[in-house]
C-alpha cells in the first residue's frame, strides 16, 4: 500500500516539472498576401432583398433602304415600225414600266414591231419614262379564262375577253378578243388556258434600248434640158412657136408624223405574292435588301425581304421557315431582282436552317 502511494506521487511530482519547463509557444499566423487589384477592388455590396434592375435593352433602328442610282436615259422618239434591240438581254413586260410582268426576255439583233411610243409622267427613280408599246413576242404566250371559251369549236364565247400575261386576274391585261374568235390551245392551269399569242396582243420594253433606221428620202429626178423646136417639114403661114413645159420635180417624201403618244395608262393592280422559305441575312453590298427568303434544298434566292415598318425587326426571324405574304416587285438598280414588301409572316420551323459542322482551318490542312 506504502508502496503504491509513493509511486502516485513521485508521477505528479514529475508532470508539474514538465509544465513548468514547457514554455515555447506557437509562432501568430501571418496575414494572407493580396495583388494590389485585390486591394484596390470595391468591397461587395451588402445583400438585400432588393432584386437587381434588368440591363435596358437600345432598339435598333431599321437599315434604310439603299437609295436608287439616277438612269441616264437619252431622249427618244420612236415611230410605228420595226426596230431592232441594241442590248444583249431586253426584258418584255406586260405594261410600261418596271412593276410589269416578265413575259420574254428578247437579245440583241432581234427585230421588234414598234406600235407606239409611251412617255410616263410619274416613275420611280432608276426606272425609264420612255416606253415602247411592241407587238407581243413570238416566243411568248398568253392567257386566257378558259370559262369564257367554247369547248367545242375553241372560240371566245363573251363579247369581249382580256388576253393577260399570266394565270389570274393579278396579271397584266396585254390584249383583247372579241366573240367568235378562234384560239390555238397549248395547256391549261386550274381555271386559266394559254394559247398561242394572237396578232393583236402586245407587250412593252424601255425604248432607250431599240434602234431604227429611218430611210433616206427619195431623190428627185433632175428635169431634163430644153431641146430646140424641130423646125416643120412644110412651112406654116402662122406658125406658132413649140414651148415646152418644164417638168416639176416629184415633192420630198415626208417623214412620217410620230405616233401620238398614250399617257392615260392606268395604273395596274398592287401584285401580291405568297412564298414559303427560310431566312437569313446577306452581307453583300449588291444585294437591294440585308435578308432574303431562300430555298434550303436548293440553296437558292426565292425573294428578297424588304419592310416599310421600324417594328419588323427582320433578324429575329433568321434560320426560320416562314411563309411570307407581301405586295412582289422589281429592286429598281437589278431590273431582275425580286423583291418583296412584307405585309404578313407566318412561322412554320424556329430552326429550319441546315446544321454547319465546324472543323478548324488547322485540321482541315492535316494530311493523312
Amino acid at each position: 500500500m506504502k508502496t503504491n502511494y509513493w509511486l502516485v506521487l513521485g508521477t505528479m511530482i514529475a508532470a508539474s516539472a514538465i509544465a513548468q519547463n514547457n514554455t515555447n509557444t506557437l509562432p501568430e499566423m501571418p496575414a494572407p498576401v493580396t495583388s494590389p487589384a485585390a486591394e484596390m477592388a470595391p468591397a461587395p455590396a451588402a445583400a438585400t432583398n432588393t432584386p437587381t434592375a434588368a440591363p435596358v435593352k437600345h432598339k435598333q433602328r431599321a437599315a434604310a433602304p439603299a437609295k436608287a442610282v439616277a438612269l441616264k436615259e437619252p431622249t427618244v422618239a420612236l415611230v410605228a415600225g420595226p426596230a431592232e434591240v441594241t442590248v444583249s438581254n431586253l426584258i418584255a413586260r406586260g405594261q410600261a414600266g418596271l412593276k410589269g410582268e416578265i413575259i420574254a426576255h428578247l437579245f440583241k439583233g432581234d427585230t421588234v414591231t414598234v406600235l407606239s411610243q409611251i412617255n410616263l409622267d410619274k416613275h420611280a427613280a432608276g426606272e425609264p419614262a420612255q416606253w415602247a408599246k411592241i407587238a407581243y413576242p413570238t416566243n411568248a404566250h398568253v392567257w386566257v379564262n378558259a370559262k369564257y371559251i367554247d369547248a367545242a369549236n375553241n372560240v371566245v364565247s363573251a363579247r369581249k375577253l382580256n388576253l393577260r400575261a399570266g394565270p389570274g386576274e393579278n396579271y397584266n391585261v396585254v390584249g383583247v378578243l372579241e366573240r367568235g374568235v378562234p384560239v390555238s390551245q397549248v395547256s391549261t392551269k386550274d381555271a386559266w388556258m394559254k394559247i398561242e399569242a394572237p396578232t393583236n396582243a402586245y407587250a412593252f420594253v424601255a425604248a432607250m434600248y431599240l434602234k431604227q433606221v429611218v430611210p433616206a428620202p427619195i431623190a428627185a429626178a433632175p428635169a431634163p434640158a430644153e431641146t430646140e423646136p424641130t423646125p416643120m417639114p412644110t412651112p406654116v403661114p402662122e406658125a406658132q412657136p413649140i414651148v415646152t413645159e418644164p417638168i416639176n420635180p416629184p415633192p420630198a417624201v415626208a417623214a412620217p408624223e410620230p405616233a401620238a403618244v398614250d399617257t392615260n395608262v392606268p395604273p395596274p393592280p398592287p401584285r401580291v405574292a405568297t412564298h414559303e422559305g427560310v431566312v437569313r441575312h446577306v452581307s453583300s453590298l449588291i444585294t437591294p435588301t440585308e435578308y432574303e427568303l431562300y430555298d434550303p434544298t436548293t440553296d437558292k434566292n426565292v425573294n428578297f425581304l424588304y419592310t416599310t415598318t421600324t417594328n419588323l425587326d427582320l433578324s429575329r426571324y433568321v434560320g426560320m421557315r416562314i411563309i411570307v405574304t407581301g405586295e412582289e416587285g422589281l429592286a429598281a438598280r437589278w431590273a431582275d431582282i425580286p423583291v418583296l414588301t412584307i405585309q404578313r409572316i407566318l412561322v412554320i420551323d424556329t430552326n429550319a436552317a441546315p446544321k454547319l459542322i465546324y472543323r478548324s482551318p488547322r485540321a482541315a490542312g492535316q494530311r493523312r
